[in-house]
């Protein structure tokens, strides 16, 4: 058996995603979906509301009285903010642990993957783009790859090290070369096992930017972006964080300029604390 189908036979093994994520990612992004609809969906799975209810009554939140409907919370809290809520909650499930073969402590993905949305989703309200929330979501899950791939790369460690040392490869590429498959490849699977639309699938698969055709989808490249600041402020730089290839014309693309990435950098940096307390409670 090769390793490629050895990785494949591990994503079979994974546990299902909760419905509830498939059935919200469906309308999220969708202007005529209502409230009611939403909380509908999320209210359906017990374990997801007593945990939502739980946080967004969390010190965190401060709201006025307890909440004790997802209906409630999403009327005090707002409808966009649960759903990032439901997303975070499945996300922590996922990647919380730690990936020794990224050399990535226990949580430091999540925190980054956390950051990165939160990122991703504030560049795509600054301009004004309508798939803000299932941009998000694509932020949050783009390296669910790494969940699995973790074990395979710590044992082709060496290898991979030497073609990104030695022969100018990106981590990306000696992934592929030596196991068969990338991270971002492997995620897309994974996306595409979980019934996520061809959209979320393509954002997952492509969120380094491989082609620099890619960067006139001005979806992936705000993933792709969101991705790049987490680096330059140090989270997710674990062993692969610094050995990928930055695309320019992404920032020019949708618009964003040095000035600008730097006021994000400046912005997201006063709202760490606001990032720690969120993965305490989430």
């Amino acid at each position: 058996m090769t390793n490629l189908q050895i990785v494949i036979k591990e994503i079979k093994n994974l546990k299902p995603i909760p419905a509830v994520v498939t059935s919200l990612l469906e309308i999220i992004d969708d202007p005529n979906a209502s409230m009611n609809e939403i909380t509908k969906i999320i209210q359906y799975d017990p374990a997801i509301t007593a945990d939502l209810l739980r946080t967004a009554n969390s010190a965190y939140f401060g709201l006025k009285r307890p909440a004790e409907t997802i209906q409630e919370a999403a009327m005090m809290m707002g409808t966009d903010h649960v759903v990032d809520l439901v997303m975070l909650k499945v996300s922590a499930q996922i990647a919380k642990g730690t990936q020794k073969g990224y050399d990535l402590h226990e949580g430091a993905l999540w925190k980054y993957s956390v950051s990165s949305a939160l990122i991703a989703k504030q560049v795509a309200v600054q301009l004004d783009l309508p798939n803000k929330n299932s941009i998000f979501t694509a932020a949050l899950l783009k390296d669910i790859g790494k969940t699995v791939l973790d074990k395979f790369i710590q044992d082709a460690f060496e290898k991979i090290s030497n073609l990104v040392i030695n022969e100018n490869f990106s981590f990306m590429e000696a992934e592929k070369q030596i196991i068969g498959v990338d991270h971002a490849e492997l995620g897309a699977m994974i996306a595409k096992m979980w019934k996520f639309s061809p959209r979320m699938v393509g954002i997952i698969r492509n969120h380094h930017l491989s082609s620099e055709t890619m960067v006139r989808d001005k979806d992936l490249a705000v993933v792709y972006l969101s991705d790049c600041i987490c680096m330059m402020m140090g989270m997710g730089v674990g062993a692969d964080g610094l050995a990928y290839r930055f695309h320019p014309q992404a920032m020019d693309h949708i618009g964003i300029s040095a000035e600008d990435t730097l006021k994000i950098i400046a912005d997201f940096a006063c709202r760490m604390d606001e990032v720690e307390m969120l993965l305490k409670v989430a």
